[in-house]
């Protein structure tokens, strides 16, 4: 049953109260007005600016000013004839004082037997114990895909005789505005294809992610990553490529047609600086999907009980702007204290780290969830099982071909010319060297030029590389004991030939 359709059966079942849970009262007042009429009922709106409107009664409106205007209000209701809906609009503010509180319980014994409701629109719900029992609940959605291409649709037709804006879509991009723009209000809606028309002369769906980084960016507990990276930044991992490039649309009701389900998300353990967190980066610009970091360190707070609720509302936040990719990085270091019994903190990493399990089995919104680690050892293994995450990856440090794919990306981005380098010789002198030692050789063989005088020489790299102690050298046993473990319980992001 959609909200309105649940908003007009409990209407006409005499429920009393009714508390919608929205930020958007244009939307649900336009919604409420046709239930009205539908129902033959007068609506009448209340807000702290406006009064009530329109009044009930000559007499109430003779005595305005001689109550709060909260009390005011709910006395228009009392005198208020039948068939009649109230709308009280932020009225969850006055909801603390006691005697709104026994007012409030002697007109939902009032309401109970007459044909009238008294309905509280704001997006904070915040209900009182004694009132508990009074209120009906309902949580008015976000616009669904049918209002948005409705939204979309009117937006075309408006600027159809303009010839200087291009607002043809093909199949597929009409249907990534539309699931792109799930998550954002009415209005936001709006403004984003607006500002895209001005900005582009045409739709862009980089407009929308725009948007929703203000969501995430009020929430303060996750971080809004731009899509600057794509895969041709990313050097070597061809499993790992191919396998997310075969789930690129696979959040498109095609798929959803074919039986496909949404992809829960990608697990990546591997040896530090081999590229997780770019590929991470990668993924969410390829697949035009907004990318949400997840700092548990933001998340564990002070008060008793505020890191549970602080993991909950990241979550919501998450799943508002979704579909979207939520990166948790360094897993094992966030939930540090979990495989130890989490005594140390009366529990709280492991009533955190619970409710985070759950989500991954349970959630229903399209989050990708994208988790790296290093070390495998400090993962519980509850998390590990099958139903957490689509796919297991290990990204081992990076093979000659590999090597050379990676001098190419960093060499090419300091805008120097590749025919001036032996690939193949810098990929040799490196065996054993992650991408991240690889892009410090390039920029410290910058820096010996640089200094030197002169512009970028093959030689100024192999200098750099002979100075470099790689990570391989001095953490040879914990490499080797965590290639040794991914071996048999992971998959390989690249294809390998070298032992």
């Amino acid at each position: 049953m959609n909200a309105a359709k649940e908003i007009e059966t409990l209407i006409r079942a005499k429920y009393p109260i009714l508390f919608l849970v929205t930020w958007e009262e244009a939307r649900v007042q336009s919604v409420l007005e046709e239930i009205g009429t539908r129902l033959n009922r007068q609506v009448h709106t209340w807000s702290v600016t406006q009064g009530m409107n329109p009044s009930v009664s000559a007499a109430r409106k003779d005595q305005a000013g001689k109550l709060p205007g909260e009390l005011e209000a709910l006395a228009q209701i009392h005198e208020a004839a039948e068939f009649t809906i109230f709308v009280l609009k932020d009225f969850h503010s006055y909801m603390r004082d006691t005697r709104v509180i026994r007012l409030m319980r002697d007109l939902a014994i009032r309401l109970r037997g007459k044909s009238q409701s008294l309905i509280i629109l704001s997006p904070n719900l915040t209900i009182p114990t004694e009132l508990e029992k009074e209120i009906t609940v309902v949580e008015y959605p976000l616009p669904g895909p049918e209002e948005i291409a409705a939204q979309l649709d009117d937006v075309i037709s408006a600027v159809s005789d303009n010839p200087q804006f291009n607002t043809q879509l093909e199949a597929l991009d009409r249907e990534i505005m539309i699931k792109s723009a799930q998550g954002l209000t009415k209005d936001e809606i709006e403004s984003a294809f607006a500002r895209s028309l001005v900005e582009f002369r045409r739709f862009n769906v980089d407009t929308i992610l725009e948007e929703k980084k203000q969501i995430v960016r009020k929430s303060g507990l996750l971080e809004f990553y731009p899509a600057e990276s794509s895969f041709k930044d990313v050097g070597g991992h061809d499993l790992l490529k191919e396998w997310l490039e075969k789930r690129r649309t696979s959040f498109t009701d095609k798929a959803r047609e074919f039986g496909l389900p949404a992809p829960k998300g990608v697990l990546m353990l591997g040896v530090q600086g081999c590229g997780k967190s770019l590929v991470a980066k990668s993924i969410a610009a390829t697949w035009h999907l907004p990318l949400l970091k997840l700092d548990v360190g933001r998340i564990f707070g002070s008060l008793v009980g505020q890191s549970e609720e602080n993991i909950r509302k990241a979550i919501r936040v998450a799943e508002s702007v979704a579909p979207c990719c939520l990166w948790a990085d360094e897993l094992e270091k966030g939930f540090a204290g979990v495989a130890g019994g989490g005594s140390g903190d009366s529990g709280t990493t492991q009533r955190v780290f619970a409710t985070f399990l759950t989500w991954m089995q349970e959630k229903t919104k399209p989050v990708f969830l994208i988790a790296t680690a290093n070390d495998v050892s400090k993962l519980p293994p509850e998390l590990l099982r099958k139903g957490r995450f689509d796919e297991i990856f290990f990204i081992d440090l990076p093979e000659s071909p590999e090597r050379e794919e990676i001098f190419a990306i960093h060499i090419k981005k300091r805008k120097r010319n590749l025919a001036n380098f032996d690939l193949k010789a810098l990929a040799a002198k490196t065996a054993g060297f992650s991408g991240a030692e690889i892009e410090q050789v390039v920029i410290g063989g910058l820096f010996n030029a640089y200094d030197k005088g002169h512009d970028l020489t093959q030689e100024d790299l192999i200098q750099e590389a002979g100075a470099q102690v790689p990570l391989s050298v001095m953490m040879a046993e914990e490499i080797d004991e965590l290639r040794t473990w991914a071996r048999l319980r992971a998959r390989p992001s690249a294809r390998r030939t070298e032992d």
